[in-house]
């Protein structure tokens, strides 16, 4: 790696530096969203989840008076074939070669990725940038990403109060069981997802912990914000939501919608969406938001659209190949 700045120190990161951090992000993020993307409690959730070592998969690069000039995270989980990577370098402190550093950090720590992925698995690092942040798209670029994604962020005004939902008669809806509820949630949202662009699953049993982690520890977990609509015993669809978005309690965050293929095109998506828009209207949100592929393969985009959701922002999803083989994510059908 090559040698830092004068007067410029790197450190792993620390719970501490939870704080900074996620002002650091949110400092950049409003040049191009005018908004903070993250809060303080999902930082420290994120930094602080099973598959997190600190040491190795957090840096921060401080400028000479001590604050936070640089960062660099990496995330990656069983099967470990995609590495989900943030390299921030600020503006001040750009083209003295801080990008560079965190990247080869990036690329340097994403090995123990390489080496704990299936054999003969393709893997894969990823970054998002935001829609005109054109010195980040150049260095990515630069670097031998090509970008593969677009992502909405969507939302819809909650000024006056949303249809009510239409259920078809065989099923019913009703909010999340912690308790009874753990393992068909992963079992339903496994098989909703399957076929979305990118997914890859690990294992059953780490998933689940995975989802009482949220459901334990999450701050933002209310179970009167999660929607599940059965048929008979079987989970047809679900929807989770948050009470905020990146703290922000005026908005209703959507986080995962789905429909497991069994019961699609019955309207089942449309109804939780409703469902959900009442809840937050009832409790005085001013609007709702999701973030969706903008390119579905599932058509989920389009259903948003229905209900008259409205793009607000868009990202952009990089992608560099650390080694050919086998692509275990969901990728669209040829022709």
């Amino acid at each position: 790696m090559q040698t830092l700045p004068s007067g410029y120190s790197s450190q792993p990161v620390t719970l501490d530096d939870v704080p900074r951090i996620t002002q650091f992000g949110n400092a950049d993020a409003r040049r191009f969203t005018g908004r903070d993307v993250m809060s303080e409690e999902r930082m420290e959730i994120k930094l602080s989840a099973p598959n997190m070592n600190l040491v190795d998969s957090a840096r921060l690069i401080l400028d000479p008076g001590g604050s936070p000039a640089a960062a660099g995270l990496v995330f990656h989980r069983d099967p470990h074939v995609t590495i989900h990577a943030w390299g921030l370098v600020g503006e001040e402190h750009r083209k003295l070669g801080l990008g560079r550093w965190i990247h080869d950090w990036i690329l340097k720590r994403s090995q123990t990725a390489i080496e704990r992925a299936p054999t003969g698995a393709r893997v894969v690092i990823r970054q998002h940038t935001f829609d005109g942040d054109t010195t980040a798209e150049a260095f990515l670029g630069n670097a031998g990403y090509t970008r593969t994604r677009n992502y909405w962020r969507m939302a819809i005004e909650l000024d006056t109060a949303p249809p009510p939902p239409e259920w078809p008669t065989e099923f019913n809806v009703a909010t999340v069981d912690p308790e009874r509820d753990l393992e068909a949630i992963v079992h339903a949202s496994r098989d909703a997802f399957q076929d979305h662009y990118g997914m890859v699953f690990g294992s059953f049993e780490a998933e689940v912990e995975r989802t009482r982690r949220w459901i334990e520890q999450d701050p933002n977990f209310d179970p009167l914000l999660q929607f599940l609509v059965r048929a008979g015993d079987e989970i047809a669809g679900f929807c989770f939501c948050a009470s905020n978005e990146a703290g922000d309690d005026t908005i209703g965050y959507v986080q995962a919608l789905g429909v497991r293929p069994a019961w699609r095109r019955r309207g089942l998506g449309r109804a939780l969406l409703f469902r959900a828009f009442g809840e937050f209207h009832h409790r005085g949100k001013a609007r709702a938001v999701l973030h969706v592929d903008a390119e579905s393969l599932t058509g989920a985009n389009r259903l948003y659209e229905t209900v008259g959701m409205r793009v607000a922002e868009l990202t952009h999803e990089y992608e560099l190949e650390l080694r050919p083989g086998a692509d275990l994510t969901m990728k669209p059908a040829s022709g």
